[in-house]
């Protein structure tokens, strides 16, 4: 079963990909000050949102092929869990996605010795032996780890509480496995060999991924890019969503393809 794909705006595609237990409806602030210059393609990941029901693993391959098929060829944003898919697939089909966004999500987020930025991998057990236990519990300690350090905390808490069972409640199932994957992926391995522009954009406040550690990764990755929103957390999209917008949109004009000047010099001397 393909994934659920909501598509608004008017110009040049964006794919944008939502993190750990959410959809992407999410990314409504985001949408909202990105429409008029892009055309959003706003997935629903496996097991998440109206993709509940696709049958799919959330897994990095899965996922990547899965939303490969469902959009077109564009550049791709992934917010956290979201930044692991869209950084798997930007290195397995480069020719695809021709510049990656990647939003307070690095390519490694459990610590290791030679990546002390990294969270403990504590945290993410917790977490798994909470959702056994009481999901919307450990989903909702996820959630506030996610909006502490905000400057606008309470609002940013309240989106995403909201937007959580928006499109009916994720499977437990698919939480586990989304857990999993953010204690075991590491694609620092990718970074040297990207073939497209990325840019990574952190928030200095926040909890879960170190804006260090992405740093680190611009740093590992040719023709790379690190901002950081000053006073955002984990989710700088719905509190700070026209700097990160702003910064979204510049980075996208500098990647964008441009006409060569011969080849329209051509086409025009060939018109009678």
């Amino acid at each position: 079963m393909s994934l659920h794909v909501d598509v608004a705006g008017s110009g040049p595609p964006l794919v944008l990909l939502h993190g750990w237990a959410m959809h992407g409806g999410i990314f409504a602030p985001l949408v909202q000050a990105l429409r008029a210059r892009r055309t959003l393609h706003v997935v629903d990941l496996p097991g998440h949102g109206r993709s509940r029901a696709s049958g799919l693993p959330l897994a990095l391959d899965a996922c990547a092929d899965a939303v490969l098929d469902a959009v077109p060829d564009a550049p791709w944003c992934g917010w956290s869990l979201g930044g692991l898919v869209a950084l798997h697939a930007a290195s397995k089909q480069p020719a695809r996605i021709h510049a990656l966004a990647m939003v307070c999500a690095t390519p490694k987020f459990v610590v290791a010795g030679d990546w002390p930025q990294g969270m403990p991998a504590e945290v993410f057990h917790g977490f798994a032996d909470g959702l056994q236990a009481d999901w919307r519990a450990s989903v909702d300690r996820f959630i506030a780890l996610e909006a502490f350090g905000s400057d606008h905390m309470r609002e940013e808490l309240r989106m995403l509480r909201d937007a959580v069972l928006a499109h009916g409640e994720p499977s437990p199932r698919v939480l586990a496995e989304g857990l999993r994957l953010l204690e075991g992926s590491d694609l620092r391995a990718a970074l040297p060999a990207l073939r497209m522009p990325s840019l990574w954009i952190g928030g200095r406040r926040d909890r879960l991924v170190n804006p260090l550690a992405m740093q680190a990764a611009a740093a590992l990755a040719p023709d790379a890019r690190f901002l950081q929103v000053e006073h955002a957390g984990h989710a700088p999209f719905l509190t700070h969503a026209d700097a990160v917008a702003d910064a979204l949109l510049d980075f996208l004009a500098s990647c964008d393809p441009r006409p060569n000047p011969a080849t329209h010099a051509e086409a025009g001397s060939a018109q009678p």
